[in-house]
C-alpha cells in the first residue's frame, strides 16, 4: 500500500493501523516526516504572508507616514512627542521614541513591527521576539539606513522563507518524533488493558499512524486561523483513543493447551 492510501485509511480505520504494524521502519519513519510537512503547511504559509507584508508595509510606511530617525548609542529619538501607530491590513507598525510603548503592549498585536525607544520588538502569532539597539554598539543608523536594510531584507526574501521553513521542518519533526514515541509508551499499558501481546517496536509504528486524524484536524483548524480551547488535551485523547483501538484489532494469542 502507498504511503497517500496509507494516509486516507489513517484517518477512519484502526484496523489498517493495526495491518501497518508490520511494514519495514524505514517507511514508517517516511510517513512521519509527511505527516509533519502537512502539519506546518499552514505556518509557512502565514510567515510567508506575513514576511511579505511587513516588508512591504514597512517600506511604505519609512518613506511616507515616519519621521525623520536616529538610533545612537542605543535610544531611538525623532521629533514627535507621542507614539505613532499605523494599521496595514492585519499588520501594524509602532514607532515610538518617547518610551511609552512596552514589549508587553506590542505582544498584544497579532502581528506588528516596532521601533521602540531602546529596541525593535517583533510580534507574530502570539510570540514576541525583541533585539535591543545595544547591539548596533558604535553604529548610528538613520531613517534613510533603515530603508536601505529593509530593501535588502525584501532582496533576500526568497533565501529567508526556505530557511525558515527548513528550521520549522526540522524542529517540528524532532517534536513529532518525540510525540510518537511517548504515544508509544502509553501503547504498553493499553495493549495490557486489551489483553493483546505487542512489542514496543510495532507499537511505535502503529502510534505513528495513529496520530494521523488530530494531525489533519489541527492543521485545517490552523490553516483557518481557528483556535482550539484545550488543544493538548484533545489531542492526547484522540491519539490514545486510536492507538487503542487499533490495538484491540490485533488478534489474541490462543492459549496452548498442553497435554
Amino acid at each position: 500500500m502507498n504511503i497517500f492510501k496509507q494516509f486516507y485509511k489513517s484517518t477512519h480505520s484502526p484496523k489498517d493501523i493495526a495491518s501497518f504494524r508490520f511494514q519495514g521502519i524505514g517507511k514508517t519513519i517516511l510517513y512521519v516526516f509527511l505527516l509533519t510537512l502537512l502539519s506546518i503547511l499552514p505556518s509557512i504559509y502565514y510567515i510567508g504572508t506575513m514576511l511579505t507584508a511587513g516588508i512591504e508595509g514597512t517600506k511604505s510606511v519609512m518613506n511616507d507616514e515616519l519621521p525623520s530617525f536616529t538610533i545612537d548609542n542605543g535610544s531611538l529619538s525623532a521629533d514627535t512627542d507621542e507614539p505613532i501607530t499605523i494599521e496595514k491590513g492585519e499588520f501594524s507598525i509602532i514607532f515610538d521614541p518617547t518610551g511609552v510603548i512596552s514589549t508587553d503592549d506590542v505582544e498584544d498585536e497579532e502581528n506588528a513591527f516596532a521601533l521602540l525607544k531602546n529596541e525593535i520588538a517583533v510580534s507574530a502569532g502570539g510570540r514576541i521576539d525583541t533585539y535591543s539597539y545595544s547591539m548596533l554598539e558604535g553604529l548610528t543608523l538613520t531613517k534613510d539606513d533603515f530603508i536601505d536594510l529593509v530593501d535588502t531584507v525584501d532582496g533576500m526574501k526568497g533565501i529567508i522563507i526556505p530557511v525558515i521553513a527548513s528550521l520549522i521542518f526540522l524542529f517540528s519533526s524532532a517534536i513529532n518524533f518525540i510525540e510518537v514515541s511517548i504515544l508509544a509508551l502509553f501503547g504498553l499499558a493499553l495493549k495490557n488493558l486489551a489483553g493483546r501481546s505487542i512489542s514496543y517496536r510495532h507499537l511505535w509504528r502503529m502510534a505513528a499512524y495513529s496520530v494521523t486524524l488530530p494531525t489533519v484536524f489541527f492543521t485545517i483548524m490552523s490553516a483557518i486561523n481557528t483556535p482550539v480551547p484545550n488543544s493538548f488535551m484533545i489531542n492526547w485523547f484522540v491519539e490514545i483513543i486510536i492507538l487503542y483501538l487499533a490495538i484491540k484489532e490485533i488478534p489474541k494469542e490462543k492459549a496452548t493447551i498442553e497435554n
